[in-house]
């Protein structure tokens, strides 16, 4: 049985969304790299914090027996390897987008994202959804078939990030291991990957006249990108299914934030029939967050 700790998780939620929102800024100034340049930056310097945080939190023994286990379990690697394609194409999507005026499309995907997270919870591992959950549930799926209905369709950075993610997490819960000890290894894994793309890319050679890129900018970035996944990932095991889910409504109400006032995206009345109905269901997740830890004495 699952054991929740709904005060811890939320905190870790909320700040995680934070990072992640500052993050999506932050790559406006490394420039001149674009995005696929980027995500194998972050990866190369994102794989040495998350080791580093397995050392300081004494979770070297664990990383030791999931690889081992890896090697032994066929259906244990093939796991991992394909939660670590998942998230590298997350990854990659995120740092691409305010690069290239998309960063709403991608908050939109994060709109929908809790939406097919809560479904995930009620039908895939039969949580009991409260009546204020659905009301939340309902109003942000207001906000997103103004959506449907005014564009009918949804863009590919959407549809990646709403679609892409629950089979993530449900194979990080079938993994059944530490949370910060998996994300370890699937950096590891996609190691190879950026290696070839910082190789191939031509971005060492740019990297060559940009002093504060390398060493600071870049660093920088790793230890954003590793306090941010950590936190997060170590909330998809410490809330159901469901809340976790609907508190993913917080990071694209900051995307937006950012995207308008930093990116200079448009953002008009059409957007507000898509985004008011959301930012509804965002504050009925906060009365239901507060509910939940109160109840649990946290």
């Amino acid at each position: 049985m699952i054991s929740y700790e709904p005060k811890r998780g939320i905190t870790l939620s909320v700040g995680a969304s934070a990072l992640f929102a500052l993050m999506s800024a932050y790559t406006l100034l490394l420039a001149p790299l674009d995005g696929l340049d980027i995500f194998a930056w972050r990866v190369i310097w994102t794989a040495p914090g998350a080791l580093a945080l397995v050392v300081l939190r004494s979770r070297a023994p664990h990383l030791w027996q999931l690889i081992v286990r890896a090697f032994k379990e066929p259906r244990t690697a093939l796991m991992l390897m394909a939660s670590a394609g998942l998230l590298g194409m997350q990854l990659w999507v995120f740092l691409w987008a305010p690069l290239h005026g998309r960063l709403l499309e991608v908050s939109l995907g994060y709109f929908m994202l809790p939406l097919v997270m809560v479904l995930v919870g009620r039908y895939y591992y039969h949580e009991r959804l409260e009546a204020l959950q659905w009301i939340a549930v309902a109003c942000a799926a207001v906000g997103v078939a103004h959506e449907l209905w005014v564009t009918h369709a949804f863009s590919w950075p959407t549809l990646l990030v709403a679609l892409g993610y629950p089979p993530y997490f449900v194979l990080r819960r079938k993994i059944h291991a530490d949370s910060l000890v998996t994300f370890s290894i699937e950096m590891m894994l996609l190691l190879p990957v950026a290696a070839i793309e910082v190789r191939t890319g031509g971005s060492l050679a740019q990297l060559a006249s940009h002093k504060l890129l390398t060493w600071m900018l870049l660093p920088g970035l790793g230890v954003l990108s590793t306090v941010a996944l950590a936190c997060y990932l170590k909330a998809s095991r410490l809330l159901p299914m469901a809340l976790f889910g609907i508190l993913g409504y917080v990071e694209p109400v900051l995307l937006v934030i950012v995207s308008v006032v930093l990116l200079r995206e448009p953002f008009g009345l059409r957007e507000l029939g898509t985004y008011v109905p959301i930012w509804i269901a965002v504050a009925l997740t906060a009365v239901h967050g507060a509910r939940l830890v109160r109840l649990s004495g946290g």
